[in-house]
């Protein structure tokens, strides 16, 4: 089966899912800021009691803020959430993946379970880390800080 049929076939769930970034929707935006800074990713979740997702709040909309107004780090964060944030289930095809986040032009997508709490989190990172390790034949992974070119030449 190739790439294709595989990614429109193989669940969400084969997925390498990412731990997300809770957040309350009361937070500050600054508490927000460095709670991402310290995990090392780009966009937090805010999630209501049940753990469902109401919002996400991500470094591009942080950047439109902060052009408009560097004092906004002090608001709360639910005045600055998307709603409209793609989201897949753990049993929908991985092509749903692709096609939330093209609809939706975001990077990350929320993922849940059947019973619509977060689980998880993919997006770019995920699909390629997916790629690679399903197809190695069909793609070339270089490790970063790894030479580009072989030092000694190869074949006769």
């Amino acid at each position: 089966m190739g790439l294709f049929e595989n990614m429109r076939t193989a669940p969400v769930s084969e997925l390498t899912l990412r731990e997300v970034v809770r957040i309350s929707p009361d937070a500050s935006i600054r508490d927000v800021v460095n709670t991402l800074r310290a995990a090392e990713l780009g966009c937090a979740v805010a999630v209501d009691d049940d753990n469902k997702p109401c919002g996400l709040f991500t470094e591009a909309i942080l950047r439109m803020l902060l052009a408009k107004d560097p004092a906004c780090l002090d608001d709360q964060v639910a005045d600055h959430l998307t709603t409209a944030f793609p989201w897949v289930k753990l049993t929908d095809s991985i092509e749903m993946v692709l096609d939330a986040m093209e609809t939706k032009n975001f990077r990350f997508v929320v993922v849940v379970d059947e019973n619509g709490k977060i689980t998880g989190l993919t997006g770019q990172k995920g699909l390629m880390e997916y790629v690679a390790e399903h197809f190695p034949g069909e793609v070339m992974v270089q490790r970063i800080g790894t030479k580009h070119y072989p030092e000694q030449r190869e074949g006769a």
